[in-house]
């Protein structure tokens, strides 16, 4: 929809995000992605708490998504897949398959990137310490995790098992966020989507608490492979791995 000197404020994109969902809907298009840059801006999910937003004046746009704060801008891709999902509905499934396409356009642009148990998105995990003692406090227990300052959240059963590494519970140093994930469904049909570092100016992203996380950093496939990887770059692997990953979702039914 528009890199580079081309990059789109939020609000062209938020209003071409309603019409396709609508046509989408209505069965008059096909799942579709919109890929862009957006010009800076801050956004702010459902869960976002004062004290995550800007610490400057810096404008926020309260969004509709699931998830928190965060940041979009120059050197970051973002997604907004408009997909009707099937019946039975399943919107774990929906952004693991978000997070499956991304590591696989990452590993293409070689950065190893994973999940992490209890945080939607894809990591590069922290190096592992020598002689660390874990926090029972941080580990995954009973369907819930410590996420930030001793608040535990209950999570999806989902969000654990072999596909993702542990929770971090001091065993290594800080994981970084490659991308992160904050999705709406509505009507059956899905809007917002997902952010993946390129080769951001990190410091915006010292303005706020990121997706309300104070125990992780973020990072950027620029950042990870000691060299300059702009969005136009990282576009074809994203676009040949979504393609990829979602090519045998089944056909949700014709609306009537």
């Amino acid at each position: 929809m528009g890199t580079g000197g081309d990059a789109v404020p939020y609000p062209v994109a938020w209003e071409e995000q309603q019409r396709l969902h609508a046509l989408r809907l209505a069965d008059e298009i096909p799942d579709t992605v919109l890929l862009l840059e957006h010009q800076p801006v801050f956004t702010a999910g459902k869960r976002t708490r004062p004290e995550d937003l800007p610490l400057d004046d810096t404008p926020v746009v309260q969004v509709n998504r699931g998830g928190e704060g965060t940041w979009h801008g120059p050197g970051q891709l973002v997604g907004y897949p408009i997909v009707k999902l099937p019946e039975p509905m399943d919107v774990i499934a929906y952004v693991r398959r978000l997070e499956e396409a991304l590591i696989r356009a990452a590993a293409d642009l070689g950065v190893t990137g994973t999940r992490v148990e209890g945080r939607s998105g894809v990591w590069v995990l922290g190096r592992e310490l020598p002689d660390a003692t874990v926090d029972p406090a941080q580990v995954i227990d009973i369907g819930k995790l410590t996420l930030r300052m001793g608040l535990p959240l209950g999570i999806d059963p989902r969000l654990a098992g072999p596909e993702y590494a542990p929770s971090n519970a001091g065993q290594r140093g800080d994981d970084r966020k490659l991308a992160a994930i904050g999705v709406r469904v509505a009507r059956g049909v899905t809007m917002h989507g997902f952010a993946l570092n390129c080769n951001p100016d990190m410091t915006w992203f010292d303005r706020i608490i990121p997706c309300g996380i104070r125990d992780a950093g973020v990072g950027s496939l620029s950042t990870e492979l000691g060299r300059d990887l702009p969005v136009d770059e990282a576009i074809p692997a994203v676009q040949r791995r979504l393609a990829e990953v979602f090519a045998d979702l089944p056909e949700p039914a014709l609306a009537r």
